[in-house]
């Protein structure tokens, strides 16, 4: 059960000092003891604080690989002309697929952990103060002596990405030794989010961590390139629970086609061979597909949006269906809280929706949500059991241990 911003900074005070007593902690916080005393009732309730002493439990979190940076984004006021200056806009905001992934969760109430490298630089402070701020952990970020990096990104006056450029180099100097604290924090976790923006190596070693500490695995393969740089490391000795494609990405996965429906299958069909229990497909406009390893396939249609922003989409999309995961729900049901939560940002000027809230995806869940397969071509019909679940032996953890699984609304995402 999600916890409110509240209870998190009780909970928050109680793990640095299982001692303090009501009356410390509502003057810590600036509030009233009686206050306080339904805050800890209702962690009580939750399952949260265990008994007197303030006893707490090990809630599942998820911790998150990948790429952090600064996001520089220009918008042109008209139509856009290559070659020349355009009048427009910008705007700078903390950004990274891995980081805006974590972000998002943890404004889900979902608590998150970032390993990530920034630069020891002004950009870098401004990074780890505005992800901090919005509720991630950051006890295991990786300070580079590269500069933090940066995307910069160019939209036509609707919103539409148009060109970007990425400069990665601090990520890609995020080594396996850097890695050391993901072997701890995987004794408490949930689910591992790994970005393509890592090196081979490194995601090759964070892999390792996850399988061996039987941690399930989602994988974004970001882009093209990264996309068949970690080709290589997904074989069916290293299962992973997810990996979250466009077309062209899952074509740089397996090396086969994937322009029509059932070329689409058959590749994710190479991905289920290779261990991989779900393939969740990016189709644009037309929504997404999940590839179930053992329930077959269902289209999901993309939910309305008035477009402001595109960009960030696809990470809400993967975090929103990370949280429902986590919350005990199956893959195809977490594809539709990853669709919702991508119809909401590409709503928001912003590429993590900073009002973006457990209410708020549950308000868009029961507006705007198509039941799974309405969206469904001739070919792409669900082979799926009528009531599928997921695995045991390959759901995520949640807190009681039982089975715990992304859905699109643009062809559009951040790509580092």
């Amino acid at each position: 059960m999600a916890l409110t911003e509240r209870e998190r900074e009780v909970v928050d005070l109680l793990r640095s000092d299982p001692r303090l007593a009501p009356g410390e902690i509502a003057e810590r916080l600036g509030t009233t003891r009686a206050a306080i005393n339904v805050h800890l009732s209702n962690l009580t309730r939750k399952g949260v604080v265990l008994g007197r002493g303030y006893i707490l439990s090990e809630e599942p979190c998820v911790v998150v690989v990948g790429g952090a940076n600064l996001d520089i984004k220009a918008r042109s006021a008209a139509t856009a002309i290559l070659g020349t200056s355009n009048p427009g806009s910008g705007a700078m905001a903390a950004g990274g697929v891995g980081r805006n992934i974590a972000e998002n969760l943890a404004r889900l109430g979902t608590p998150t952990y970032l390993i990530a490298a920034v630069g020891d630089d002004p950009m870098g402070e401004r990074l780890l103060a505005d992800t901090a701020a919005a509720g991630v952990r950051l006890d295991h970020m990786h300070r580079s002596k590269h500069p933090t990096g940066t995307y910069t990104a160019v939209l036509d006056t609707g919103g539409e990405l148009v060109l970007a450029v990425a400069d990665m180099t601090a990520t890609q100097y995020l080594l396996p030794e850097h890695l050391g604290p993901l072997r701890e924090l995987l004794a408490h976790a949930g689910l591992l989010v790994l970005d393509g923006n890592l090196s081979a190596p490194t995601a090759s070693h964070a892999l390792d961590l996850g399988l061996a500490a039987g941690v399930p695995i989602l994988l974004e393969p970001v882009s093209v390139p990264k996309a068949a740089a970690l080709a290589p490391l997904i074989t069916a000795d290293r299962p992973l629970y997810a990996v979250t494609p466009n077309r062209e990405e899952l074509t740089a996965l397996t090396g086969l086609p994937s322009g029509t429906d059932e070329e689409l299958i058959a590749a994710a069909g190479d991905l289920h061979e290779r261990g991989v229990q779900h393939v969740w497909v990016r189709l644009g406009a037309r929504g997404s597909l999940l590839s179930s390893r053992d329930e077959g396939h269902v289209v999901v249609p993309a939910l309305p949006a008035a477009v402001e922003d595109v960009t960030g989409a696809g990470d809400a999309m993967l975090a929103a269906f990370a949280h429902a995961l986590l919350a005990g729900h199956s893959a195809r049901d977490a594809v539709g809280h990853g669709t919702a939560a991508a119809a909401l940002t590409i709503e928001s000027a912003h590429t993590v929706r900073p009002d973006l809230s457990p209410r708020l995806l549950a308000q868009a869940l029961a507006e705007r949500a198509a039941p799974a397969g309405a969206g469904d071509a001739a070919g792409d019909r669900t082979t799926a059991k009528a009531n599928p679940k997921t695995s045991p032996k390959t759901s995520p953890k949640t807190s009681t241990k039982t089975s715990p699984a992304k859905g699109t609304t643009t062809s559009t995402r951040s790509t580092t």
